[in-house]
């Protein structure tokens, strides 16, 4: 009988090439196929509820597989976490029913960015900030950010998509906030493109500079020109914190680790 499980998972993205198995690089996703590999003697494939870029990280990213597997919820995540190296986690796990798509049912997902206000850089903090300069006006990026809500057609903040692909989406909350020497700056939206949520925080620091009015972003958005917004903040600042859906958990017989 093959059963479908779904993982809640947390990792470091610093040293892989995404979250997308590739050929030839380190991704979440082969680690994690390969680790149930050796636990169940049996390869599958694992559907992510997004494709996380290059250096991006997650703490509620939700992905499933299929196996015919009868080991315990339990030992699935004891024995994938004794499996996967430091750097990704099995938060939980749920049996879940097999017509559940992790990326279709998703009601919503929330990413975060992180950035360092200081004089000087972090050691400690450079793989998960970006480093800005002291003197950011959080009222006016949050002014600005008040523009987006809703459905828009956002190719000003995108990256290139295939031909044919749509640029519309529905962005529910943006809130910033200072955390001592940080700011953060949280997006929940149905889905995001390509480097939207890069190029969009980029854009509200140069507002929050007085680079630019909160007019002229609110005309980039509307622009309908695609990369519009050209500057594009790295990887390492992002955070996928969290993908809701309807009824979770979706089982009572979930487990949950704090590895």
């Amino acid at each position: 009988m093959t059963r479908r499980i779904a993982l809640v998972i947390e990792y470091d993205g610093t040293n892989f090439s995404g979250f997308q198995r590739q050929k030839n690089a380190s991704s979440i996703q082969g680690e994690i196929e390969n680790a149930i590999e050796s636990l169940t003697r049996k390869g599958t494939i694992l559907r992510s509820a997004g494709r996380t870029d290059a250096g991006v990280h997650a703490t509620g990213q939700v992905a499933a597989f299929d196996t015919e597997s009868v080991l315990p919820i339990p030992q699935i995540v004891s024995g994938l976490n004794n499996y996967l190296c430091e750097d990704i986690a099995i938060k939980s796990a749920y049996e879940v029913s097999g017509l559940f798509d992790p990326r279709r049912d998703a009601l919503s997902r929330v990413y975060r960015y992180r950035l360092l206000e200081s004089e000087h850089r972090s050691p400690f903090r450079k793989d998960f900030t970006q480093l800005v300069r002291i003197g950011l006006n959080t009222n006016k990026m949050q002014s600005a950010a008040a523009t987006l809500l809703g459905t828009h057609d956002f190719r000003a903040f995108s990256g290139s998509q295939p031909a044919g692909k749509s640029y519309t989406r529905l962005l529910s909350r943006i809130d910033i906030w200072h955390n001592n020497d940080e700011i953060a700056v949280e997006f929940e939206g149905n889905a995001f493109l390509p480097q939207q949520i890069r190029r969009t925080v980029a854009a509200l620091v140069d507002v929050g500079y007085s680079k630019t009015t909160i007019g002229k972003f609110e005309q980039m958005l509307t622009s309908g020109i695609q990369g519009a917004a050209q500057k594009v903040f790295p990887a390492r600042g992002l955070t996928l914190m969290e993908v809701k859906y309807t009824g979770l958990p979706w089982r009572e017989n979930a487990i949950t680790t704090n590895n």
